[in-house]
């Protein structure tokens, strides 16, 4: 066993072991010509009881993937379908990453299964005709979308280590060939709306029975109840409406929300064409390939609960339709309450009842859509105060102001440095830019890893998300 790996403090796990048989396939990583570490997360690691791993064995698990010891002995390509752009694909799965290890949170977190899963570490039987690589852009997007998200509260996994890998990989979508990585990120669970569709297109009732226990017991820790399907679809349904309205109050858009994008903990994974909109724009998006805007920022619930009935209809041979029905009309309703209590946590704010802040909310809400205010700096403004400057002018931020008299700044919500800064923390498409060309120009990483640090005192400064179906914990 590594020195490091101190049987009291990590915590290895093999529960995927259980449904393994139908619902995953063993492979074998890359052997990559080099293995040079770039970003390790000492912040999340220290909650798995791997932060005291020298940079040599970071690089020997993370980099070459030898076993943790007392982990699953070799990585696991899980199987799913899934609709992509509401196009059903039966032909999905693992095509460039892998299940790594398992393991529980160290005490005293409470004990939570968490997995390491990989982009970018080789081919497998699903990856069709790519080549199962990661860029090193692709890497560097992930850890910026990851820990930004993080600090705005959204229930995300987390970038956990990426090595490059010195592959020229080549790309039609950007200046190739470009450099490769191998990305793990830590999150809980990898199991998508997709795993379930497949079973129910294969008609594996007994299998997808067996995976509603191991999602209930292992992911969700809840009671399975009289129905567990209902109690399963119940909990995605709650964290999935929490999810879309934290990606609202964050800014955010995904990009991607096919529903093998869709995790049933509600933790949003798997970054790829995502984007911070700048503005309230509701037709925003991300991917250049969204010709429709079905993912657009606005729509992203709409999307969400779309994706949430396609797990209903998979579970049909294990409740009553009307009740899988009645469960997914609870959606909108709990979407709405989490964006105005996630929109009023970014503020800073209390409400003395829901229609105070509901009224707050949709005044501030109808104010950004029409005007040109960037929405970090509306967050940042109000929550220190500032909402007398001249670009909110006019009658709709006078609404906004009449309605924010009611409510209330919890004490000290306005204390942080950061609060007293110059300018909000943010991430539009110009920054990133700009920190990839420190790295692709001059191999300078010290922009991005100062960009981090930055990224996590915003994030100490917005606190604890109340509420919040599945935290995010970090030390």
């Amino acid at each position: 066993m590594d020195a490091a790996l101190k049987t009291d403090i990590f915590h290895p796990e093999r529960a995927i072991a259980s449904i393994a048989d139908f619902l995953a396939d063993p492979v074998q990583p890359a052997d990559f010509p080099q293995t040079i570490l770039r970003f390790r997360n000492d912040r999340a690691a220290s909650t798995v009881g791997l932060a005291a791993l020298d940079d040599a064995q970071w690089i020997s698990h993370f980099g070459c993937f030898t076993p943790l010891s007392g982990a699953q002995p070799e990585p696991l390509a899980l199987r799913y379908h899934g609709h992509q752009f509401r196009t059903y694909n039966p032909d999905l799965g693992d095509g460039r990453g892998f299940l790594f290890a398992q393991m529980r949170e160290a005490a005293p977190a409470g004990g939570r299964l968490l997995d390491l899963g990989t982009k970018g570490s080789g081919r497998t039987p699903w990856s069709r005709t790519a080549d199962g690589r990661l860029t090193l852009k692709g890497g560097m997007r992930e850890i910026l979308a990851t820990e930004m998200l993080e600090a705005l509260g959204v229930t995300t996994s987390r970038t956990f280590s990426i090595v490059e890998t010195g592959e020229p990989l080549v790309r039609g979508d950007e200046p190739s060939p470009t450099r490769s990585a191998v990305m793990v990120r830590l999150s809980h669970g990898h199991i998508r709306i997709g795993s379930f569709q497949r079973l129910a297109y294969l008609g594996q009732r007994e299998e997808s029975a067996r995976l509603i226990d191991y999602c209930l017991r292992h992911l969700l820790a809840v009671e399975p109840g009289e129905v567990p399907a209902l109690t399963l679809l119940e909990a995605v349904v709650t964290r999935t409406a929490d999810l879309a309205a934290s990606y609202m109050v964050a800014g955010f858009v995904h990009g991607v929300l096919n529903s093998d994008n869709i995790a049933v903990t509600g933790e949003s994974f798997d970054y790829g064409p995502w984007r911070f909109t700048p503005r309230w724009e509701p037709g925003f998006t991300a991917a250049y390939f969204d010709q429709t805007g079905l993912y657009a920022f606005a729509r992203q619930a709409e999307a969400i609960h779309w994706d949430v009935a396609q797990l209903a209809q998979s579970l049909v041979e294990h409740a009553e339709t009307e009740a899988l029905v009645e469960v997914l009309r609870r959606f909108p309703a709990i979407y709405e309450n989490r964006l105005i209590e996630r929109f009023l946590w970014r503020l800073g704010l209390t409400a003395p009842d829901a229609q105070a802040g509901r009224a707050f909310v949709v005044a501030a809400v109808e104010a950004l859509r029409g005007s040109d205010v960037l929405i970090d700096r509306f967050f940042f403004d109000w929550r220190r105060g500032d909402h007398a400057e001249s670009r909110y002018s006019g009658a709709a931020w006078d609404e906004v102001r009449a309605a924010r008299e009611s409510l209330t700044l919890r004490p000290g919500a306005g204390d942080h440095p950061y609060w007293h800064g110059d300018a909000p923390c943010s991430m539009h498409i110009e920054e990133v830019e700009a920190l990839w060309a420190s790295i692709a120009e001059r191999d300078d990483w010290a922009p991005l890893y100062a960009e981090i640090e930055a990224i996590r005192a915003m994030g100490a400064a917005h606190g604890p998300v109340p509420g919040q179906p599945l935290a995010s914990r970090s030390a």
